[in-house]
């Protein structure tokens, strides 16, 4: 190989693999030997600047904690898959945009959406992040949220607990548990955009070919929307990389308030967990009065079945 064939080679190799610990390993050998490993490759870091958390496994961005004052909501994105290092989730994708990857938040609040619509509806603000414990296979994440329209008192505030694991080259999880307090007295119409969700990958969802799964069996839009289930998921090849497989689990804690809960789910790539979509009338919450919620995201290498979801699912819900 020429000189001038090599340089273009190394290139083009080069910033295929940015950012994804997964390129890497498919380099031409050649192209291997030039790239040396960064100190702390082999663990996971991470690190706060402002209004943001950067979280790294083998120095390739895994996720982010965004909470900038002027975003409707503090989000993670993104979420990347433990084999291709493509996201898993979309921070932003059509046919409803406002979707952020993951995200904790609620339409219809005492007249405000804290979901959807311009800043002055409702936001969520980030009143208190900072980066907790870091091992070398985990990171934590705590913030303290306040639910108000802009230049109003808080309707609502939400303590967050967010811890991020490595559990072995194909599994990676998500913890969440939040403490969603009342400031005044809250009522919470019906309303299908509300609390812990994801808007996944589109080359995962079964408008791509893939899969959405309960854990009940149930495929499909049509048969998990409003069914009761401990977890949904997707999976499927993915875009990048050929013949890899991987998914997205939300898993939703058999001691949280309404389960087990209908899910509203949808082909296009959406999952939640959603009480208030199906309530016979307003939810309300006294001032002072507090819900605990705990859910587990899980991205996963392979299938369900392979990923060891069922199992993973009892073990988190009996070891809480």
């Amino acid at each position: 190989m020429s000189v001038s064939l090599w340089r273009r080679e190394f290139m083009k190799y080069s910033l295929m693999a940015a950012g994804s610990a997964a390129g890497v390993a498919s380099l031409p050998s050649v192209v291997r030997a030039q790239i040396k490993p960064e100190p702390g490759a082999d663990k996971l870091s991470a690190y706060q600047d402002g209004p943001q958390v950067w979280v790294r496994w083998a120095n390739a961005l895994l996720t982010s904690y965004r909470a900038h004052a002027t975003q409707k909501y503090p989000y993670l994105y993104p979420l990347t898959g433990p084999k291709s290092g493509l996201s898993l989730t979309t921070e932003t994708s059509v046919p409803y945009p406002h979707h952020r990857s993951m995200l904790f938040a609620c339409d219809r609040v005492n007249g405000g959406n804290y979901w959807q619509d311009p800043v002055p509806r409702g936001l969520i603000v980030s009143v208190g992040l900072k980066l907790g414990k870091s091992t070398p296979e985990s990171a934590e994440i705590l913030d303290r949220c306040e639910w108000r329209k802009p230049g109003e008192p808080a309707v609502m505030t939400d303590q967050r607990r967010i811890l991020v694991q490595v559990v072995n080259p194909g599994l990676r999880l998500i913890d969440a548990e939040i403490e969603w307090t009342a400031v005044q007295d809250v009522t919470v119409q019906k309303t299908n955009h509300s609390l812990l969700s994801i808007r996944a990958a589109a080359d995962i969802t079964p408008w791509a070919g893939g899969t959405l799964l309960s854990s009940e069996g149930q495929s499909g839009e049509k048969a998990t929307f409003g069914k009761p289930a401990a977890w949904c998921c997707y999976f499927g090849k993915r875009a990048g990389p050929a013949g890899v497989v991987e998914g997205i689990a939300l898993l939703d804690h058999p001691k949280n308030p309404w389960a087990p809960t209908p899910w509203f789910t949808r082909d296009y790539g959406f999952i939640s967990p959603t009480p208030f979509n199906f309530i016979e009338k307003p939810w309300q919450l006294a001032a002072g009065k507090s819900v605990h919620l705990r859910y587990r995201v899980v991205l996963f290498a392979g299938d369900p079945k392979q990923a060891g979801l069922a199992k993973l699912y009892r073990d988190w819900a009996a070891g809480a």
